[in-house]
């Protein structure tokens, strides 16, 4: 994320998948290019592995258009569809060229120029070309349609000139969105296969941010929603309908909330996919998911508790482990409800779950009180069963600061509302001093995502031990789609979410809390915690700004920014706008037939099924 299911500018990730109503799942079986159980078309499960579709369960998707999509579920079908300039290989943090045949940097660190491969070829024939490129970023900075303009404009910082346009959303309502000036990017497509792409200033992370979905390409006039061009089709036909991209994998259908379906591109420029598809069955039901994946064993492979709930998982069933060269856990999963014993991968992926505070709804006392309250490392351990780790700071251990090992003697040393314990005196004490009694109890509402079996669970954890610190805590479930929406409005005064890398680097966790784009009383907000006037607000502003000023690759900018990056992370500390709760651990089930790489730090959603293969399913 930006909106794991619906993000808006972020990559919001949900514990349990997605947001929207329950599709009845079991005991689906048999044929037919819609719910094919089995997938090689005859519903035996034989043939060779070319023959034969990868069956998946998803989340509810939004959209299939790179520069709107904001969600992993949707991100996760457009990793198969579209290619960019770079790449994640497998999910790994290690970008590398995947358009790109090469690319050089200029002396002062501003200007990149990539060479294409040639005779890359689009889903609809066309070749890419630089044009291409230059087209799909500036539907990126240009479009109503896309939300992740501060990407290119902001992040990465191609030089340009900015204009505001409106537009209405899905509801009707106006808003106003600040984009790129019509031809304003310092993008040049100096011959068929050469981009030059110009800088304001050096940026630390150009590479890594150019390996996300956003950039990827798209041909040349395909919609017309930026100006000199009408388009060939509207973007909704686009994004729901007819996507085409130059990735190992070709649209077949998307039925909403039902299934989406993809086939193998034969003209792929890379290595071609092993199989002959991949179709997801989608669901926000978990009870369901498990039924139709593991029960019934309708998916081959499936991914952490949006397969095996963690109600029903148990890590005593984890056997025969070793660990590779990258820390991932290697081991087998069983025995399954369906009796089997699957092959188990977990992988630290860089990612947080935390509770966020509407800090002019929930006074700083509360806060307080509630981070007093909470033990972070009991909590994974007793409600999401040691499926990751306790969270104390935003920035996951794998890129914070110094490394993995001073994120822990940072936290122990310096956290202030007890490492590893809950201090239910010191939260009745800081009420206490704020006025609060049994006759005069603070009411607030927390406010998680339906679809979640685990984050309901803390909430009654914290329930408990808050009464006796003169605070009533509401739990109040909602489709994650209605959370988002509330959220965006300020109309949360305390909510669940969570957030995987969209780069893997401190800054895209840290502008969550940057203050003034927490501000719910304007257009997408990329937090919702409404955190200004205070001396640690100030504090993270300018820490923020230090960032800004030091975006390059030297030493003596990242150092400056390492210390900017602890002092936003004290000051969340100090105000608690963000509760840090757990750092969760992605796993992946796959049965026995299935050969599948596995994916790194970046996670799943960004892996590839196109170096899957299948085995005869049993």
């Amino acid at each position: 994320m930006t909106d794991t299911d619906n993000l808006t500018r972020r990559r919001f990730l949900q514990a349990t998948g997605g947001a929207a109503s329950a599709v009845a799942l079991a005991g689906c079986t048999g044929g037919g290019d819609d719910d094919n159980g089995n997938g090689d078309g005859n519903g035996d499960g034989n043939g060779s592995s070319g023959d034969k579709k990868l069956q998946l369960i998803n989340s509810t998707m939004t959209t299939l258009d790179p520069v709107k999509a904001t969600d992993t579920a949707s991100g996760t079908v457009i990793q198969q569809l579209f290619d960019a300039l770079m790449n994640y290989p497998n999910g790994e943090i290690a970008v590398e060229k995947q358009l790109a045949e090469k690319h050089e940097v200029s002396k002062d660190k501003k200007t990149y120029t990539f060479t294409l491969k040639k005779g890359v070829k689009f889903h609809n024939g066309k070749e890419v070309t630089a044009k291409d490129i230059v087209y799909s970023w500036r539907r990126l900075a240009e479009s109503t349609n896309s939300r992740r303009q501060y990407f290119i404009l902001d992040s990465i910082g191609v030089k340009h000139e900015t204009t505001t346009k409106t537009y209405k959303d899905s509801e009707g309502e106006k808003h106003e969105l600040t984009v790129a000036k019509a031809n304003s990017l310092a993008l040049k497509a100096k011959d068929k296969h050469t981009l030059e792409m110009t800088l304001e200033k050096p940026f630390h992370a150009t590479l890594e941010m150019l390996a996300y979905t956003s950039f990827a390409a798209v041909p040349e006039g395909i919609v017309g929603d930026i100006e000199g061009y009408d388009g060939e089709m509207k973007q909704s036909e686009f994004a729901t309908k007819k996507p085409i991209g130059a990735g190992p994998f070709e649209f077949k259908s998307w039925k909403s909330n039902v299934s989406a379906e993809v086939s193998k591109n034969e003209d792929y420029h890379g290595d071609k996919a092993k199989v002959s598809g991949v179709h997801w069955k989608i669901s926000s039901d978990s009870n369901a998911r498990y039924t139709y994946g593991i029960v019934n064993k309708n998916a081959d492979m499936g991914y952490g508790s949006s397969f095996i709930p963690t109600p029903k998982y148990d890590p005593k069933k984890i056997s025969d482990t070793n660990s590779d060269d990258l820390g991932r856990t290697v081991g087998k999963y069983g025995p399954t409800q369906g009796g089997d014993t699957m092959d188990y991968l977990g992988v630290s992926t860089i990612n947080t779950y935390y509770i966020g505070f509407n800090t002019k709804a929930v006074p700083k006392e509360v806060r307080k009180a509630v981070a007093y309250a909470a033990n972070q490392e009991s909590i994974v351990s007793e409600i999401f069963k040691s499926r990751g780790e306790g969270a104390y700071h935003f920035t996951p251990p794998m890129i914070y600061p110094d490394g993995a090992k001073q994120y822990k003697k940072h936290a122990k040393s310096k956290y202030p509302y007890g490492y590893n314990e809950s201090q239910l005196e010191k939260a009745k004490q800081v009420m206490k001093d704020a006025g609060y009694s049994n006759s005069n109890r603070f009411k607030f509402t927390f406010t998680v995502y339906q679809s979640s079996d685990t984050w309901p669970e803390l909430g009654k954890q914290l329930q408990d031990q808050l009464r006796s610190a003169f605070i009533d805590m509401e739990i109040q479930k909602t489709p994650f789609s209605t959370l988002l929406s509330r959220g965006r409005k300020g109309n949360l005064e305390a909510y669940s979410l969570g957030w995987i890398m969209d780069w893997p680097k401190p800054d895209n966790f840290l502008q969550l809390l940057y203050p003034p784009l927490s501000d719910t009383s304007k257009d997408s907000p990329v937090s919702y915690t409404n955190w200004s006037g205070t001396p640690a607000a100030k504090k993270a502003t300018d820490a923020w700004k230090t960032v800004q000023d030091n975006p390059g690759p030297t030493d003596k900018e990242q150092q400056a920014r390492n210390k900017a990056y602890v002092k936003i992370e004290e000051a969340n500390w100090e105000d608690v706008a963000f509760l840090n709760m757990y750092h969760g651990l992605s796993e992946r089930f796959a049965y026995e037939w299935v050969d599948a790489p596995k994916f790194g730090g970046a996670g799943y959603s960004r892996q590839m099924y196109n170096k899957v293969s299948l085995g005869d399913r049993k």
